[in-house]
Formats: C-alpha cells, sequence, structure tokens
C-alpha cells in the first residue's frame, strides 16, 4: 500500500511515521522545511522569546531579593537570533530529516505549493507527480487577517522576526492565547502595549477566573486592554499605523508603531486544490468524521487543517491515528477531551478539561481554589499571585477540569492531565505527595480542600498552608 502524507509539520511527520511502521510505503511532501510552524516558526522559537522575556521581566524582582544591578537591555537582533537558533535545533543538531529518512518514509523537502490533480493524484510546484492509495492531509493553517480597510498595515506574530527595532508602542488585535502571548513579550521587553479584543474578555475559551486575573495582571503591569472592542480599520499616520476601533457605540483609536494581528488560525486545505479531490472545505478547514476521514474515504486530514483541537500535542495523536487508519481502515477515534493547554504569558497560564461555567451546565460539581499565596515556593520565589482551581464531578468524585495561573501553570497542568487520564479520584489526588516546596503542591492542596468539602474523609490543610 502506498500513504502519501501531505505537510510535514507535527501531524504529517507522525501520519508518515506510523504509516511506514504498519508497513506501507509512505511519501511525506513537504512545501519547505520538515517540522511545521511548531518547530519553524511557533511554538519552539516564540516560548525562546518569553524566555528571554521572563529574564528582563525577573529584573524588576532583583531588590526585593537584596540584588543590585542595572536593568538589561533587550539586544532585539540577538534575541532574535536566540529563537531562530532554538527553531534550527531540531532540524539540524537532531537530524530530524534523517530520522524520518532512517525510519523508512520517502522524504520530500522544499516541494512548493502541492495541489491535488485527482482523488489520488497530487502535483508539486516543479511539476513532479505522485500517486497513492491513501492520502493525509496535514497542511497546518496560518495567522489570518480581518477584511477592514488598511488590513495589509498590520503585522502578525510571524514579523515578529523580520522587526529590526523594538516598536516603542504596539496594538496587538486579538486578545486569544496567541495574541496574550505576544502582548505579554512585546511589554517585558520594553513596549507600551495596547490589547484589543472584540470578545467580553481575553482568553475568552479560558476559564473565567484565569481571564479576569489575567487582565488585572496584565492591567498591573501598564498595558491598555480593551474588551468588547471591535477594530473598523487601519489607517497610516506619523507614528506608523492608527488603529482605529469601536466599543459599543464609543469610538476610539490608538497611534502605535506597529499593529499586530492574532485574529485567528484558519487552515491551509484551500491551497490545495481540495475540489480536483472531491474534498468539503469549509474556512479553509478539511471536514473529516470521527476517524479523520473526509467525505473521500481513503483520504484522511490531520491537524491544524482539521480546525478540531488546534494544538501541537493534538496534531501529533491525531497524525499518528490518521496513519493508522489509512493503513488498517478506519477503526480508531481521535479524542481530544483530555488535552493540557498551556500559555507562556506573564503571569502564565493553563487548563486541561472543561471550564467551570462549561461543567456546571453538565454535572452537579465542587470547586477549590487554591491560592499560591499559601504556597511556600511562589512565595519564596517572590511571584504568589496564582492559584491552582479544580472542578470535580460530586457523583464520581473524578477531575473534570483544572485552571492554573502563575509561574510554571504550562508544567503543573500536566500533573493534572495525568490524575484525569488515570481517573483518579480526588481523594487519590489528595494524597499525592509532591516534592517541597513547589508549585505542585497547589494541586495536592485544592484536591485536600474538595476531599474535606465533599465529605469524603478528614483531611487538614497542608502544613505550610495552615500556618497562613
Amino acid at each position: 500500500m502506498r500513504v502519501l502524507v501531505i505537510g510535514g509539520g507535527p501531524a504529517g511527520v507522525n501520519a508518515a511515521l506510523q504509516a511506514a511502521a504498519l508497513g506501507a510505503r509512505a511519501t511525506l511532501v513537504e512545501r519547505g522545511r520538515v517540522g511545521g510552524t511548531a518547530l519553524n516558526s511557533g511554538p519552539a522559537p516564540v516560548r525562546t522569546l518569553a524566555r528571554a522575556a521572563r529574564l528582563v521581566r525577573d529584573w524588576n524582582s532583583w531588590e526585593t531579593f537584596g540584588l543590585r544591578g542595572p536593568r538589561p537591555e533587550v539586544d532585539l537582533a540577538a534575541t532574535l537570533a536566540n529563537a531562530q537558533r532554538v527553531a534550527d535545533y531540531a532540524y539540524h543538531r537532531r537530524r530530524v530529516a534523517d530520522h524520518i529518512r532512517a525510519a523508512g518514509v520517502d522524504l520530500v523537502e522544499d516541494a512548493g505549493d502541492v495541489r491535488f490533480r485527482d482523488a489520488n493524484t497530487v502535483t508539486t510546484a516543479d511539476g513532479r507527480t505522485f500517486t497513492a492509495d491513501r492520502l493525509i492531509i496535514a497542511v497546518g493553517g496560518r495567522a489570518a487577517r480581518p477584511s477592514i480597510p488598511g488590513a495589509e498595515l498590520g503585522l502578525t506574530y510571524e514579523d515578529v522576526r523580520t522587526l529590526t527595532a523594538l516598536p516603542d508602542r504596539v496594538a496587538v488585535i486579538g486578545g486569544a492565547d496567541t495574541g496574550c502571548q505576544l502582548a505579554s513579550i512585546l511589554a517585558d521587553f520594553g513596549s507600551r502595549v495596547t490589547l484589543i479584543e472584540s470578545a467580553p474578555r481575553i482568553v475568552a475559551r479560558a476559564d473565567a477566573d484565569i481571564s479576569s486575573a489575567l487582565e488585572q495582571a496584565f492591567r498591573a503591569r501598564g498595558m491598555d486592554v480593551h474588551t468588547g472592542a471591535r477594530v473598523e480599520r487601519l489607517e497610516t499616520c506619523d507614528a506608523g499605523v492608527r488603529v482605529v476601533f469601536r466599543m459599543g457605540e464609543q469610538a476610539a483609536d490608538v497611534a502605535v508603531a506597529a499593529a499586530f494581528f492574532a485574529v485567528g488560525w484558519p487552515g491551509n486545505a484551500d491551497l490545495i486544490g481540495a475540489d480536483a479531490a472531491g474534498i468539503a472545505v469549509e474556512g479553509g478547514y478539511v471536514m473529516t468524521d470521527e476517524f479523520l476521514r473526509t467525505e473521500v474515504a481513503h483520504i484522511f486530514a490531520a491537524g491544524d487543517v482539521n480546525g478540531h483541537s488546534m494544538l501541537v500535542a493534538s496534531a501529533t495523536l491525531e497524525g499518528r491515528v490518521a496513519g493508522e487508519n489509512a493503513v488498517l481502515g478506519a477503526h480508531r477515534r481521535a479524542d481530544h477531551a483530555i488535552v493540557p493547554v498551556g500559555s507562556f504569558t506573564d503571569p502564565e497560564y493553563a487548563g486541561v478539561g472543561l471550564t467551570e461555567e462549561q461543567a456546571r451546565s453538565r454535572y452537579e460539581c465542587a470547586v477549590a481554589v487554591a491560592p499560591y499565596a499559601d504556597l511556600l515556593r511562589p512565595v519564596a520565589d517572590g511571584r504568589p499571585d496564582g492559584f491552582c482551581k479544580l472542578i470535580v464531578e460530586t457523583a464520581s468524585r473524578q477531575l473534570v477540569g483544572a485552571h492554573v495561573l502563575g509561574e510554571y501553570s504550562a508544567e503543573v497542568i500536566q500533573m493534572v492531565a495525568a490524575c484525569m487520564a488515570a481517573g483518579m479520584r480526588v481523594e487519590d489526588v489528595a494524597e499525592l505527595r509532591p516534592a517541597f516546596p513547589t508549585f505542585t503542591e497547589g494541586v495536592a492542596m485544592a484536591a485536600q480542600m474538595l476531599t474535606r468539602d465533599l465529605g469524603v474523609r478528614p483531611m487538614s490543610r497542608l502544613f505550610w498552608s495552615s500556618l497562613t
């Protein structure tokens, strides 16, 4: 059996590797360099920029720890070069392409745009043709631009790497995960940031307590945050770009050196000639069933291009599922019930499972919030403004959601996700013994609070928290 995978990001790479492991003759065609947005321009380099921003931010707390010294200056060119170093690391130092080929996959890089000629055949920009029995579409997505006057004046997160100087004033349009990360990084670097979000709150898909606390933290750092605000147009001005927006009946504008769009991530399915293969596409996304199968039975789609989960971890899983289903037949579903999400803002936030609002609409629930001010490690680190929130379905006493704000949130949430995947009851989580002193003690503390409140068994609070 010949399996052709189009797109070499996490979904495509794992689909090709899985198909080859199952005995198929797998070919992976990538328009540029294998690794996709995740390694080349997204999480890997962005997380590196966030680390640099965190180092700058930590200078503000030096005096608390008895340290003295001048504020570090941001060498933007060197900072961006370091982010590119991390992006290059996996490809060159870890020899990703060699690993894929060694696993038996025929890897084709720098193929340019790939388009369907029919349901079994694709052609590349340079005229090469590939034919297969099964095909997997994994072409990812791209940063969106709104259909407003002057949209061409705006940038996206991908354009950060092209900056030659740090803008003194910036507008970030879109307050979901990407927009908040970008706003936070630029603010730490020293830009004055205005964040504009059309929804009633930033990170609207997160738990409401996370949204509220993050907005308060952003405002405390000097950011201008506007929610319920719709951008009407961008226009040139002496400062660079004027962003004109409206909040209800009130018109407003801000003049900035640069305006960044973070307003969505449409799939790239509209770029591959999907109609020639008879594949349904909506908004750039390929429509699939629970087996990641399109309406053309031998064609599957995995990763951002199907719009299901839009996360690297989900794309990796979907790639394996699509590869397996392509070779063995559609029998395995891609389950996204427990997918931890973390964002590298200041402060960090993370979540897994249902928000409190979602959980209460489905179950009888109990909720506990462990404040980081009651834990030794956050206080010792000078970062006590955070919390760990657990949501439990009372009948089963199992965790159905967790939300964390503060240092190392993206790491702490992994512990809760593992507990949920294992089907642990809250009293079992309460008996876990995280190392002392750590931020993960917040998970045990919240579980102990719930165990006591639900009347499962008498349980005192953690020693440190009981002293506060």
